[in-house]
């Protein structure tokens, strides 16, 4: 009876063991796991020039209507446009390959060149342009047309030659997965980087950085929340430009 009884509490005090030994490796993996996540989330923004430009200087889209400063009645307001030596839609590609962005908010997709968009009171800069099949802005002159219009009772905006900036992506409130690249792509209109001596300057968070080509920009080692990305466009000695479309913010969530 006593080795009976001898052999069940050796038993035991050998299972109370191992578990303990299971319990400090799951520990040891938990604690891993939160250190190779927290090396991960430290790393520092990388911000690298794409250099992915999509030529298509042939490409041309034309504005028929508005016309410049045209006024129209609060409602359906109708778009015209003309592309010339480019498809909206390719076999490879369901992507609408036409964007338009009304002052400086997100760019719409159309598959049409024609179309109508409900408008209220307001002066109103459009700003259209063709992607490629990867949805980035082509650049070349005459790939974009803006122009200025009027709905209602409104006035028409100041007149400035000053340069502007076009946001094609990121959209604001736009979600990425964790680890995916933030991509920004965008145009400058009436006026050009290296003749005009200017630059892009992007901040998001505490980093930043300056770009001085059209190329396309990705930005990596985002940490998991919310970001605020910051656009610029300004003089190469960083005064800034008159106008109200010479900066963009975007908000983006890392989930």
């Amino acid at each position: 009876m006593n080795k009976i009884l001898f052999s069940f509490v050796l038993f035991c005090l050998l299972l109370s063991s191992c578990s303990g030994d299971n319990k400090e490796r799951v520990q040891s993996a938990e604690d891993s796991i939160q250190v190779a996540q927290a090396t991960t989330d430290s790393l520092p923004l990388t911000f690298s020039s794409m250099d992915s430009l999509t030529f298509y200087p042939d490409a041309m889209v034309e504005l028929f209507t508005p016309l410049g400063n045209q006024i129209f009645k609060p409602g359906k307001v109708p778009f015209e446009f003309n592309v010339k030596n480019f498809p909206l839609r390719t076999s490879s590609t369901s992507i609408p390959r036409l964007r338009m962005i009304l002052n400086g908010s997100d760019p719409e997709e159309y598959s049409s060149p024609i179309f109508q968009k409900e408008l209220t009171r307001g002066t109103y800069r459009v700003v259209a342009y063709l992607v490629d099949e990867k949805g980035f802005a082509l650049k070349n002159f005459g790939n974009y047309v803006d122009r200025d219009f009027m709905v209602g009772d409104s006035r028409a905006f100041p007149y400035s030659a000053e340069p502007y900036i076009a946001v094609n992506f990121p959209k604001n409130g736009q979600i990425l997965a964790y680890g995916e690249p933030l991509l920004f792509d965008f145009l400058i209109l009436g006026g050009d980087l290296a003749l005009d001596n200017l630059k892009v300057k992007v901040l998001i968070g505490g980093d930043s950085t300056e770009v001085t080509s059209p190329n396309s920009i990705r930005i990596t080692n985002l940490p998991k929340g919310d970001h605020q990305l910051r656009i610029q466009l300004l003089r190469k000695d960083n005064k800034e430009l008159d106008g109200p479309f010479s900066s963009s913010t975007k908000t983006v969530f890392v989930r």
